[in-house]
């Protein structure tokens, strides 16, 4: 198939540019490398796909030197016209469109960022892709979505109507958007609720990359809550698998749905919704237990209150992948941990 991946040079959009074009797929990729965080992370990942910074310039296709099947090009999801052209001229087969404002926290300082990204650049995608007959589109959302629901394990069943950050009112809004288009142009579309991804090349904000760098430099650690907190930490490679499942098999709509007793996770148009996490919570403290034994030191934590935006707690239903798809995680979290470490040393040129 030849599939755009957007995010293309994001922590989970490189993990599956990967995946694709080395199994053969003809992919495209496309990401504005914007300075949320270390742009240099970035670049990085891109030359691990054999583009290198130099070839990256706005509006110019660069090619791969390690995947012949892989072009890159840096754009912004709001570039209404330079996304219509672009799926005008390459008639994709399918789409993961995993380009967003990321992070719950910094939507509380930086409303704008999410709405241009997020419901512009998300509406961006919705119209290209309904003019240009993709067959699949598939958008991430966020377990942020389940907000202030407390009946765990959240299942996409649920209601998600109570949000507490624009981050997460955002992703609920793409869901509701995509469903809109899938109604309207019987556009294929599946939305998968990713569950803290961790694992080489992730995101320098989330709480494995910062706790390990601190702890490297001999400096405290935030932990919010008192340390009372759970994640459902999902390995990236597992994700990936998941992701790449879906992307193969176009949504359908539910011949058995029903407008008087709607079901939140399929439709009458094809659209489908499913969490996409390890089904297996882990206390937070637990977790920093693991990188300490991986670095082989303790942690200094400063334990403070909730932050604005946060959940206590989060664990995801993945029974609807694990029907549909036979998904299921296989990286418990020591396992995964100590692999990020690794990556992290030699990336950095650590000496512990």
């Amino acid at each position: 198939m030849k599939i755009l991946v957007t995010g293309a040079a994001g922590f989970i959009g490189f993990h599956l540019v990967k995946r694709l074009a080395g199994r053969g797929d003809e992919v495209y990729g496309f990401d504005n490398v914007n300075d949320y965080y270390d742009p240099e992370l970035k670049y990085a990942r891109l030359a691990e796909t054999g583009v290198e910074k130099s070839a990256v310039e706005y509006g110019r296709e660069a090619e791969s030197s390690v995947f012949p099947n892989y072009r890159f090009i840096k754009l912004n999801l709001e570039d209404r016209e330079g996304i219509a052209e672009l799926f005008k001229k390459e008639k994709f087969d399918a789409v993961c469109n995993l380009a967003a404002q990321a992070g719950v926290r910094y939507s509380l300082v930086n409303p704008y960022a999410y709405i241009d990204s997020n419901i512009s650049g998300f509406t961006n995608i919705l119209e290209a892709s309904r003019h240009n007959a993709v067959g699949h589109l598939v958008y991430a959302s966020s377990s942020s979505v389940y907000g202030l629901n407390e009946r765990m394990p959240f299942s996409a069943r649920d209601n998600v109507d109570h949000p507490v950050s624009l981050y997460a009112a955002s992703k609920k809004s793409n869901e509701l958007m995509a469903h809109a288009y899938s109604h309207l142009f019987k556009l294929p579309v599946t939305g998968l609720r990713f569950f803290t991804v961790y694992g080489p090349f992730g995101r320098p904000d989330m709480a494995l990359f910062i706790f390990t760098r601190a702890i490297i430099e001999n400096r405290p650690i935030d932990v919010y809550n008192f340390g009372d907190m759970k994640r459902d930490f999902t390995y990236i490679d597992d994700i990936v698998e998941g992701v790449v499942r879906v992307i193969d098999r176009p949504a359908a709509g539910n011949p058995e749905w029903s407008g008087v007793s709607p079901d939140p996770e399929t439709s009458a148009a094809p659209y489908k919704i499913y969490n996409i996490g390890n089904n297996s919570p882990v206390k937070l403290l637990d977790f920093i237990e693991s990188i300490e034994e991986a670095l082989g030191k303790k942690a200094v934590k400063n334990l403070l209150e909730m932050q604005p935006g946060d959940v206590h707690a989060t664990w995801a239903d993945s029974g609807g992948l694990a029907r549909d798809f036979d998904y299921r995680p296989a990286t418990g979290v020591k396992d995964g941990v100590k692999k990020f470490i690794d990556w992290y040393i030699k990336f950095y040129g650590v000496i512990l």
